[in-house]
């Protein structure tokens, strides 16, 4: 009972002001402006929503049951936190980069006005991936006080930053509310992982070889975009931006990166046929 009624209180303060935005802007800017607010936000959240429930769910029952080997606890949080950025890295620069063209593609141009908040709203999609797997960790060792301090920590801080860009309309609130979850990120990575297996250099190293393929990836597909982009339909542009920026990331993290053993093990652990010590647990 406490520890459910501690993270169930920690993902009530953390829903609470993570929408306090909708109401400030709905009441002192009104509809459209919360219609476009709202919209750009629920198309940036899907990435992370979707990635950290569903891996979420199966970290948290790994990591536990080696939370009384440091070692192995770290190699599995480290792997399984490589494979989330690996996947959140490339849409998120695709989401800020050519945000115009996936406003087009995914909500028709008559939504055009929510391109500058998506775009501004982008970078918490790499925020959220790096940071809320740090909830695995925490919850994994029983550290849910720790979890629940940050909660109430970072909720005055997120609705502060609302109130600061609500003035600049919802594109100010997106900016500073981004630009706030941005400078929160390294404080929130040192206290989570303060005392635990896994340091903060760990996380630091895992995140640099995603980012700076991203990066690469990112500036050929601008210059191929600049090079065709205005010969084509936003959809075929989209396909053709998304395509050079994935393979490219794919095979600079594969084999520029060095990548590749790590993600042959994380297949290999996946197609694997279950122990029957697995068999036994899945069928208790």
């Amino acid at each position: 009972m406490r520890f459910g009624g501690t993270v169930t209180l920690n993902g009530l303060v953390i829903y609470i002001a993570s929408n306090f935005e909708k109401i400030l802007l709905g009441r002192y800017w009104g509809a459209d402006a919360i219609g476009l607010y709202g919209r750009a936000f629920q198309l940036v959240n899907i990435p992370t929503a979707n990635l950290n429930g569903a891996a979420g769910e199966v970290a948290f029952a790994a990591l536990s049951r080696v939370q009384d080997d440091p070692g192995r606890l770290k190699n599995y949080f480290l792997k399984g936190y490589s494979l989330v950025l690996a996947m959140t890295v490339p849409l998120t620069l695709l989401c800020a980069v050519f945000s115009a063209d996936v406003i087009r593609v995914f909500l028709g141009p008559k939504w055009s006005a929510a391109t500058p908040i998506f775009r501004f709203l982008a970078p918490t999609i790499l925020v959220f991936a790096i940071a809320n797997p740090l909830s695995w960790l925490m919850m994994s060792l029983g550290l849910i006080n720790r979890l629940l301090k940050m909660g109430f920590v970072i909720a005055p801080i997120m609705i502060v930053s609302y109130l600061i860009g609500l003035p600049y309309g919802p594109k100010g609130v997106a900016f500073v509310y981004s630009a706030v979850m941005t400078l929160w990120l390294l404080p929130l990575i040192a206290w989570a992982v303060h005392g635990t297996a896994v340091s903060f250099r760990d996380i630091l190293a895992t995140a640099y070889k995603p980012l700076v393929c991203g990066v690469v990836a990112t500036g050929l597909a601008i210059a191929v975009r600049t090079a065709y982009g205005h010969l084509l339909s936003p959809f075929p542009r989209l396909a053709l931006e998304s395509t050079v920026l994935l393979v490219t990331f794919a095979a600079m993290l594969l084999f520029v990166a060095g990548q590749k053993l790590l993600y042959l093990d994380l297949l290999r652990g996946l197609i694997k046929r279950p122990s029957v010590e697995d068999q036994s647990l899945v069928a208790a």
